[in-house]
């Protein structure tokens, strides 16, 4: 029986889960330099040793309400275009699960959520989002495109 090993975090009450091995290194919140006319999902820029690093708000990307006096955590991944932050609200544990307990996406997962999770893992009292981290750093041009779903 097959596991996985995910870095988890919490993005207001939502459990999400990324594979260990695209995670680079989970960070404290960061100076970041804001991007003139980048979308709002795109929070700055920031300088990780000499590293330019993109910081998407996971908060914004999912179409939650933004926190007063947010200070948010970094979980830096590797992607194909370098190096991504994602913003998220705290830091779990690395969990590992057995693909036994992997299952689609449940339709009463709606809005942004469901366009950046592949699947869920049944945990004890909860469930584990998995992260397409590839649909949730494509930051849209304009609403309503969806290049990729022809892909699928």
């Amino acid at each position: 029986m097959a596991a996985q090993q995910f870095c988890t975090f919490y993005v207001d009450q939502l459990f999400f889960g990324v594979k260990v091995l695209q995670v680079q290194e989970v960070i404290r919140s960061q100076f970041m330099t804001v991007v003139p006319q980048a979308s709002s999902m795109v929070r700055g820029l920031m300088n990780l040793r000499g590293q330019i690093v993109t910081a998407i708000d996971l908060r914004r990307r999912l179409n939650l309400p933004d926190r007063d006096n947010w200070k948010p955590m970094n979980v830096v991944i590797q992607t194909d275009e370098g190096a991504v932050s994602l913003l998220v609200d705290e830091i779990g544990d690395v969990l590992e699960v057995s693909d036994d307990v992997l299952e689609p996406l449940p339709t009463t997962i709606q809005g942004k959520v469901k366009d950046v999770v592949t699947g869920v893992y049944k945990l004890e009292g909860r469930l584990l989002l998995v992260l397409d981290t590839t649909q949730v750093i494509s930051v849209p041009d304009s609403i309503g495109k969806g290049k990729e779903d022809a892909a699928a």
